[in-house]
């Protein structure tokens, strides 16, 4: 039985040790962190991971501790609807619905799926040594632990990536995010509704993601390397959004400061090397994203079950990589490309552009939705 070596139990990764488990694969996962923490935040799965997940065998399990999304909207910051989707109907149109999960929640299916014997954790990644039938992890613990491939999934600040691509600095966005989730009920947002409101240098959102949670996120334009004032996350947010969408405050006052993060925004320039000889980046490593199209994950998931079937087909392991990297750059690229223009678009400053921005959404809000299906609407 051939062995693969994943780096990093991230949403991709795991997906990647489900699917080539799925296919004849002892598969070995090994991550950095000493267990699978709560993180606080949530994500959206649109309809193209939940078809992955399914077809995984997981998505029974995921939808379940998931909160279905029926309709989103489109807001100003002053809680005015700009542009209403019905997502009830065009899951059904597509044939799987969009859900807001908690990352914690869709991790633990995972790994569970993956078998926690198959897990290690407090495994620390310093490099690889490949050769011609394989490559081995080497481990700031001493380990080294060879497989017939192995997939860098360790995130945006991969060490997989800066041995096989050479050190680069990822893209600041030019704005951070502070996520969190509370208990909230609020007549603005029933449940199954989603909400992104758009100001002048931020934005807002909240997402159900199961067992009566909200997720909110808001960046601000502000410098990389940000850290809280002096009384914490939750009265800043709650001062620099006072007199926004009344929702929106109020899901921040639901949650304890110490449970809200901070998190600068980056991503990288599309690059088409994921791929040297027997070994492979994966979800963040290869192609990160800045959130504003909900895809990140999504694609790591995509990226991950196209992973196993481009080794099922291939007659080698080489071969089955290569394909794995060609056939996956145009789509995480564009969604890339998009996804940081999207961002700039939000970030506006200037309250002509903005009033324009605004103006255009309610008017082109058919075309985005049309937009959104052919995005969500691929099956790979």
């Amino acid at each position: 039985m051939p062995r693969a070596v994943i780096v990093g139990a991230g949403i991709g990764g795991l997906t990647a040790a489900l699917a080539l488990k799925r296919e004849g694969w002892d598969v070995s996962v090994f991550e950095r962190a000493s267990e699978l923490r709560e993180v606080g935040a949530g994500i959206t799965l649109w309809t193209n991971a939940v078809k992955v997940l399914r077809t995984l065998g997981v998505g029974e399990a995921i939808e379940a501790a998931a909160a279905p999304v029926r309709t989103s909207e489109l807001r100003s910051w002053r809680g005015r609807v700009l542009v209403r989707t019905d997502f009830g109907a065009l899951g059904a149109k597509l044939g799987a619905p969009t859900v807001g999960v908690h990352r914690a929640d869709l991790q633990a299916a995972l790994a569970e799926a993956v078998g926690r014997e198959n897990v290690q954790f407090g495994m620390t990644c310093v490099g690889y040594t490949p050769d011609d039938k394989g490559a081995s992890a080497l481990f700031a613990e001493g380990d080294v632990v060879r497989g017939q491939i192995l997939v860098g999934a360790d995130g945006i600040k991969s060490l997989v990536r800066n041995q096989l691509l050479g050190p680069e600095p990822p893209r600041y966005a030019g704005y951070t995010a502070w996520r969190g989730v509370g208990l909230i009920e609020r007549p603005e947002v029933p449940v199954g509704v989603t909400v992104l409101a758009m100001g002048r240098g931020s934005q807002v959102g909240m997402l159900p993601i199961g067992g009566g949670r909200t997720y909110w996120f808001a960046t601000a334009n502000v410098p990389p390397g940000g850290a809280a004032g002096p009384h914490g996350h939750k009265a800043e947010l709650l001062k620099r959004f006072a007199d926004w969408w009344p929702a929106f405050p109020a899901a921040v006052a639901a949650t304890p400061d110490a449970a809200i993060l901070r998190n600068d925004i980056f991503d990288r320039v599309p690059v088409r090397k994921w791929v040297a000889g027997r070994v492979a980046l994966l979800g963040d490593a290869a192609h990160p994203t800045t959130p504003n199209l909900g895809q990140g994950a999504c694609q790591a998931i995509e990226s991950a079950y196209v992973l196993a079937q481009c080794l099922k087909r291939a007659e080698t392991a080489d071969a089955g990589l290569l394909a794995y990297e060609q056939s996956r750059f145009d789509r995480t690229a564009q969604i890339t490309t998009e996804s940081w223009q999207l961002g700039k678009l939000f970030a506006y400053e200037s309250p002509l552009k903005c009033w324009l921005r605004d103006r255009m959404f309610g008017l082109l809000g058919g075309l985005s939705v049309r937009h959104t299906e052919k995005i969500v609407g691929v099956e790979v």
